[in-house]
This record gives structure tokens, sequence and C-alpha cells, in this order.
């Protein structure tokens, strides 16, 4: 049984496997409408969520299979008091496969433990969120024609974004990678990051906190939103949650084959004209997003293309 907790949990080729049958699943969806059927997929989300949650429970329904599950942690039986263990022990009698969202990082880890489940991590507190690393994976990918040799800008909150340090973990398994590192000294990746993973693979890197200066450079750039629900105290998020707004102006400083990516949901470091730029690749991210995970799901299940398991 696999589980997906890590980005690196999965080899490079388990990956292009992944994001292949992504591709291929987005190429004919109707092939795969009953590879799921009489399949349940379990949704404990103890932190709000839309985009994740919904995309998840789109993946399972487009493959033909089920959803149950909780969209908070007031509306479970962790109000109660019951611990994640307890909780998966409970899901792996109803569900044949899970995904966690949880603010406590190393929770969906904790959860794999104990499951006779596959886990999913949906995002641990501002730690790692894997699921959507395949998705910023496949949607350059798609955009570049390649996962190797580009520069690539990560702006914004680079301390509490998880994507970002998954992203980062990801890609220093391909060659050619430089990255360049957008924030306020106050939001900049954490030095564990910068320790485990850029240094310790030689991989170059530079930290800025000008946006500009840097755009022309740029094949991929990662918008990210300042997190306030990540902050201790609210002024220090109305001071720095203006710092960066990719505006048309903005736009017209990167290269013609650029392409703006963003998790999402965002407030307004993207301004809305943008949008029109066929540049702006987020959208574009959601529905790949269903994609992946309905790639992911079949993975660890087990199940080819026709819904037979593998062995």
């Amino acid at each position: 049984m696999r589980h997906m907790i890590d980005p690196l949990d999965f080899s490079v080729q388990e990956v292009e496997n992944v994001l292949d049958l992504a591709d291929s699943i987005a190429a004919d969806p109707s092939r795969y409408r009953e590879v799921c059927r009489y399949k349940k997929l379990a949704t404990l989300f103890y932190e709000p969520s839309t985009r994740t949650r919904l995309s998840f429970e789109a993946a399972m329904l487009n493959l033909g299979g089920s959803v149950l599950g909780f969209s908070s942690a007031d509306s479970s039986s962790a109000s109660k008091g019951e611990s994640i263990a307890d909780t998966i022990r409970v899901i792996s009698c109803y569900a044949d496969i899970c995904a966690i969202r949880h603010p406590k990082e190393g929770a969906p880890l904790r959860a794999s433990m104990y499951s006779r489940i596959p886990v999913i991590n949906a995002g641990d507190g501002g730690h790692q969120h894997p699921t959507q690393t395949l998705t910023d994976l496949l949607t350059i990918r798609r955009r570049l024609g390649r996962l190797q040799d580009f520069t690539i800008g990560l702006c914004g909150d680079l301390k509490f974004g998880r994507t970002v340090h998954s992203l980062i973990k990801s890609l220093s398994r391909y060659s050619g990678i430089r990255f360049i590192l957008i924030s306020p000294e106050e939001l900049r990746v954490p030095d564990y990051v910068i320790r485990e993973v850029l240094d310790a693979n030689a991989i170059p890197y530079e930290e800025v906190t000008s946006l500009e200066d840097v755009m022309p450079q740029l094949d991929i750039l990662y918008m990210t939103r300042v997190q306030k629900e990540r902050f201790f105290n609210e002024e220090d998020y109305v001071r720095l949650k203006d710092t960066y707004i990719l505006t048309e102006d903005k736009m017209k400083l990167a290269k013609e084959k650029m392409a703006v990516l963003h998790p999402l949901p965002r407030v307004n470091e993207i301004t809305l004209p943008v949008d029109n730029d066929p540049r702006a690749a987020y959208f574009e991210q959601v529905q790949n997003g269903v994609y992946v995970r309905m790639a992911l799901i079949m993975t660890l299940l087990g199940l080819a293309d026709g819904g037979k398991e593998t062995k």
C-alpha cells in the first residue's frame, strides 16, 4: 500500500507516470468514468478549503466513485477530542482511500501510520502540499514542454507557503532548474529548505526583494498570497499583504512565453486584467488539478485503465 504524504514519496519516473496518466485523462475523460465504480474516497478536511476539497471530490466522481467526509474539524469527532489515529482507523472501515488536510504539520503522516487505506496529504499547516505540486508540475510541463532547464521565480509568502516548499523539493530533482526567491525578509524561504534542499544539492538560487528587477529572467512566475491565517498578529499581516501585486505593466517586462502560476485563492496579488493575458495559467492549473488527482487516486488504488486492480 502506498501513500502520498511528501512530494518525494514518488520517484521522478513515478511522478512522470502520474503526469502522463493525467494527460491521457485530459485527452479522453470518458474513457475513465467507470474506473473507480464502487470505490469510496473520504475527504477529511480539518481546515477550510474550496479548490482542493472540491477538486478531490470532482476527481473521484469523474472516475465513477463516491465521496464521504467532512469539511471542518467542528463537524467531526475531533471537536470531541478524538485523535487522528483513531479517526483514520474508523475511516478505514468506510472508505477505500482518504485525503486529509490538517493545520498541524505531520498530521497526515501520523494518520498514514495507522491507516489500512492509502492516505493523501491534502496540505498540512505550512509544511507540504504534494498534490498541488503535481498539479504545478503538470501545468509547467504543458506550458514549457519540459521539467528541466528553466528559471522559476517564487514570489510572495515563501515562509508559510506549503505549496512553495513542496515545489522546491520536487523541482530540485530535475536538471538545470534555477530558483529566484522573491519575498520580504520576514517571509523568506525557511532556512531548513535552503540548507536541506537547495544548498545540499548545489542548486543555483538567488534571494531578492524586487519582482520587477527579475521579471525578464523568468520562464515561470509562481505567485502566492500572503496568508493571513498563518500570522500571529494582524499588524504584521497588514504591513506585508500588499508587498507584491502583479499588474499589466509588470507583465510587459516578462518573456513572451513566460507562464504565471498561482495555487489560489488570490486576494489582490494578481490584478484582474492580468487574467486576460495568455501567459496567465492559474485557472488552467485548477483544471489540471482534477486530472492529476484522478490519476493519483487511480495509481494509489492500483487501478488499470479498465478499472481492474493491478498487482
